[in-house]
């Protein structure tokens, strides 16, 4: 009995002084719920486009835990108990993946050509017409015991077939004065697109029309209440619907009505949303078939801008899309990803056309899980960004995701204003206009800078590169 009191009485020592003591031992468990050395950012490290929680549950920086700690407590220790053992985990999950594994997309094959794959074993899924480049995608399931790469082969070698690749998936990239009032001027002001600033007000209504490529956007949403807000689908009937948050979140940023607790950069544009993702489990992303077609429903629409905040890999169907839509002159503006700084490039926003973009905080740091290099064009607010929840309400959102639609607004809001501009102009009128981050002069971290309005509204003579000391 003395011995059991001296224990507890140890044990009750021990614990009144564990903030002032580190013990480690073979049956401890004590830890704070946020010491696995990644810098706290537990929620969201599986390098998607998006601040959604990883499915890996806590890290180590690298998407794993250690799970092989034994079970027991430090009464367990002191008392002399011999540790239960702690319940089974599952294993973490593996990366996602990165195309379909039984499917070929294919352009403008013939009616010939696909007959002879269906002959070897091919089988049609799925077919649409794509006016803006006059042909049809088709989406084609291999033969059984086929390997993609060969597939992919065999109908590329048919004299229709050049325009063949694998169906590869993008996933979206989810990470004051008193003038301004409001959760959104933070970020406004940072972008000199908040009151008061001379040079507003000169800038006219929008014109420009702002397509949209993303998840659903929930249409009734209260920050939608007189917003010009137009959504369409891309559905397969063979997939499930995929959710509304992260779309509604960048039409917010976009166009979200005035007189709520944020609005948008734009709320007189009108937009035109195309959810063009499906969920496969917990796993909501998009596909080259799917993307092809909202493009082509977009160009249909006469949009000027396009805000694909996503990123996947390199994709001949996808770059063929993007660049005809460039020679149209629809200007593409997307994420560069949430890979971190050692990541390679991702598309379509490492595509030469496109206009892309980084996320920084409030301080003009650039959000540490962004993607790098010299595609980078502008950096944007991406970094605890207040917007629209899915269903109602406001929440902060981080990724470059958020930090695309700021680019997005500025170069429709410089159509409206400046109509003469090619897409290459708007481009780079947008770049030399920009607040200089980090290394003097455009760099592989933040692009040209932080992208501004005011110089849009100040006039051809508005394009002045300017300086962050």
């Amino acid at each position: 009995m003395a011995r059991f009191l001296f224990r507890l009485a140890l044990a009750l020592l021990v614990i009144a002084t564990l903030p002032l003591v580190s013990v480690k031992g073979p049956f401890l468990s004590v830890a704070m719920a946020d010491d696995d050395g990644d810098n706290g950012d537990d929620g969201d490290d599986d390098r998607d486009d998006d601040d959604k929680p990883d499915r890996s549950g806590n890290s180590d920086g690298n998407g794993t835990r250690d799970r092989t700690r034994p079970g027991g407590s430090l009464l367990d220790l002191l008392l002399g108990r011999t540790p239960r053992p702690r319940g089974a985990q599952p294993p973490a999950a593996g990366p996602l993946a990165t195309r379909a594994e039984d499917e070929i997309v294919v352009l403008d094959l013939s009616q010939g050509d696909l007959q002879a794959l269906i002959a070897r074993g091919f089988e049609e899924r799925g077919a649409a017409e794509v006016a803006t480049l006059g042909t049809t995608i088709r989406r084609l399931e291999i033969p059984s015991g086929t390997t993609p790469e060969a597939a992919l082969e065999e109908v590329r070698q048919l004299a229709s077939g050049q325009a063949a690749d694998f169906n590869h998936f993008y996933r979206t990239s989810e990470g004051i004065t008193p003038s301004c009032e409001g959760l959104h001027c933070t970020s406004f002001e940072q972008v000199a697109w908040a009151p008061p600033i001379p040079a507003l007000a000169s800038c006219g209504q929008p014109t420009a029309r702002i397509g949209l490529i993303d998840t659903g956007v929930n249409p009734d949403h209260e920050a939608f209440a007189d917003s010009r807000l137009s959504v369409l689908d891309v559905k397969r009937g063979d997939k499930a619907a995929s959710g509304a948050q992260h779309g509604t979140a960048v039409a917010a940023i976009l166009i979200a009505s005035r007189g709520g607790r944020t609005h948008g950069l734009l709320p007189d544009a009108q937009l035109v949303a195309v959810d063009a993702f499906h969920a496969d489990g917990r796993d909501e992303r998009s596909d080259v078939f799917s993307l092809v077609q909202a493009m082509d429903r977009l160009a249909a629409a006469s949009v000027n801008v396009i805000n694909m905040s996503l990123a996947g890999p390199h994709n001949s169907l996808l770059e063929r899309m993007v660049m005809r839509l460039y020679s149209d002159q629809i200007l593409i503006v997307s994420a560069a990803g949430n890979g971190g700084a050692r990541a390679a490039p991702v598309f379509p926003g490492a595509y030469g056309p496109v206009l892309t973009v980084t996320a920084v905080d409030a301080s003009g740091r650039v959000y540490r899980r962004a993607g790098r290099g010299p595609h980078l064009d502008l950096a944007a607010p991406g970094v605890d960004v207040w917007t629209a929840a899915s269903v109602r309400g406001v929440r902060t959102k981080t990724g470059t995701s958020f930090a695309t639609p700021f680019a997005t607004a500025a170069a429709a809001m410089l159509m409206s204003e400046r109509p003469d501009l090619t897409v290459a102009e708007v481009k780079d009128f947008l770049r030399a206009t920009a607040l200089d981050l980090g290394e003097e002069g455009p760099d592989e971290v933040f692009g040209a800078g932080l992208v501004q309005f005011a110089p849009i509204c100040a006039g051809p003579t508005g394009a002045q590169s300017q300086s962050m000391e």
